[in-house]
């Protein structure tokens, strides 16, 4: 599970900013099967912390994989929400954290699965940027781009 904050344009609705990572935007929650395909998606203002932001994505989830027993999620997940993801849905939420020793970047453990997967939609004329009224809307985007790409290894041209 990650999240990836993305840029509004003018047409864009409504937005808020994420701290973090310096962004005014939305936010989108995703969690990804062990080969990076898309299993949800969640989009909502950027304002909201990760560990708020991921209930809707395990609420999502919810029923619809039920051999699903352990996600994996960065720092950002850590707190009460992987208590409240066992107590709800009876998953592990492991939190993998870069070591205290390590500064700046380091690769973590199967977090690259992820990583790759929010990097897709970005090549996506369409996806790079957040121009929906909606985050229904954006979501369902999110789906048919993830779609095209399934398709697109599928099929090749």
């Amino acid at each position: 599970m990650d999240s990836q904050s993305v840029k509004p344009t003018e047409a864009g609705g409504p937005h808020g900013h994420d701290a973090g990572k310096k962004i005014s935007g939305r936010k989108r929650h995703i969690t990804v099967d062990t080969m990076g395909l898309l299993l949800a998606v969640v989009v909502h203002l950027a304002a909201i912390q990760d560990r708020d932001g991921a209930k809707p994505v395990l609420v999502r989830i919810a029923g619809r994989f039920p051999r699903l027993k352990l996600i994996r999620a960065d720092g950002g997940y850590a707190g009460r929400l992987v208590a409240w993801a066992q107590a709800f849905g009876n998953r592990v939420l492991r939190i993998v954290k870069r070591p205290d020793s390590q500064k700046g970047f380091a690769v973590l453990p199967r977090g690259w699965v992820v990583e790759r997967t929010s990097g897709w939609p970005g090549r996506s004329g369409r996806l790079s940027k957040d121009d929906e009224e909606l985050e229904q809307t954006r979501e369902a985007m999110v789906h048919i781009g993830m779609i095209q790409l399934m398709l697109r290894r599928l099929a090749p041209s």
